[in-house]
């Protein structure tokens, strides 16, 4: 007899354009770790997922779930994600990878600001489907949400360091902190630095941490004239190290401090700090 059970993964997808059912310990493998071999046969036949394939553009996290307590949420297997938060007139975004665990959900009806939140794929990939279903399927096993959990742990730490980064008060060390930063998870290592192969154009750059375009577009011009961060809006390049980059911009202070000792006082250009 075939399944009419609405929470039914194979039933979901055949429901949906661009949408398969798959075994989730395949998909994300780092989950099969947290069992033997012979255990992970047994949770691998239950684990099973609705998983939509996700085209570059902007998206609307509702098409794929709707709010539920009992759902885990949607994780995120291949791809990258940008998340805006518009609050008044300044937009914040977070960049979404492969591993990390979304709850789009309905906002608190008692919050007293009113944000809103798009979502645009940067790089197409796919998403899976943790509904209430999937979470009494594998209710037994608490080790997979367990995973989960430091999964959405791991990614309130890096928008801690985001945050942290967004503190400082020059632009160029910023953008600097941040690419280092981004390159960590997205970057690959090459002759000289690191390739950080993303889509990160000077708005989105700016909304990362917390400046206006034409003014990262003037630090990264800064940057690039020092041979520190070359490339364009789909491939930077980060040449030498970290500890090099903020030397030099450290360096570059203390000449600033002493041109001005030397101009009486008066500085010779003005810092940028939007």
């Amino acid at each position: 007899m075939v399944s009419r059970d609405p929470e039914d993964p194979v039933q979901r997808a055949r429901q949906w354009p661009r949408a398969s059912y798959c075994y989730l310990l395949d998909a994300d493998a780092d989950l099969a770790q947290e069992f033997d071999i012979r255990m992970r046969m047994v949770v691998r036949q239950v684990a099973t997922v609705v998983v939509f394939e996700i085209a570059v553009g902007d998206c609307d996290p509702s098409q794929w779930s709707t709010p539920g307590a009992a759902a885990p949420g949607l994780l995120l297997l291949d791809g990258t994600i940008a998340v805006d938060v518009h609050v008044g007139d300044r937009t914040a975004t977070e960049l979404i990878g492969p591993g990390d665990l979304l709850q789009p959900w309905d906002r608190d009806t008692d919050e007293l600001l009113e944000p809103s939140t798009a979502w645009h794929v940067l790089v197409p990939g796919r998403i899976a489907v943790l509904d209430a279903g999937f979470a009494e399927r594998i209710r037994p096993w608490p080790q997979i949400l367990i995973a989960l959990l430091r999964r959405a742990g791991r990614r309130a730490c890096d928008l801690d360091v985001q945050r942290a980064i967004a503190s400082q008060p020059r632009l160029e060390v910023r953008l600097t902190l941040l690419l280092w930063h981004l390159a960590t998870r997205w970057g690959k290592v090459e002759p000289g630095g690191i390739r950080l192969s993303l889509p990160l154009t000077h708005r989105l750059l700016g909304q990362l941490v917390g400046a206006e375009r034409p003014s990262v577009s003037h630090a990264l011009a800064r940057l690039s004239d020092a041979g520190l961060v070359t490339g364009r809006a789909d491939e930077w390049h980060l040449h030498g190290t970290v500890e090099q980059h903020l030397a030099f911009l450290v360096d570059r202070v203390d000449h600033r401090a002493e041109g001005a000792f030397a101009n009486g006082g008066r500085p010779l250009a003005p810092a940028r700090h939007d």
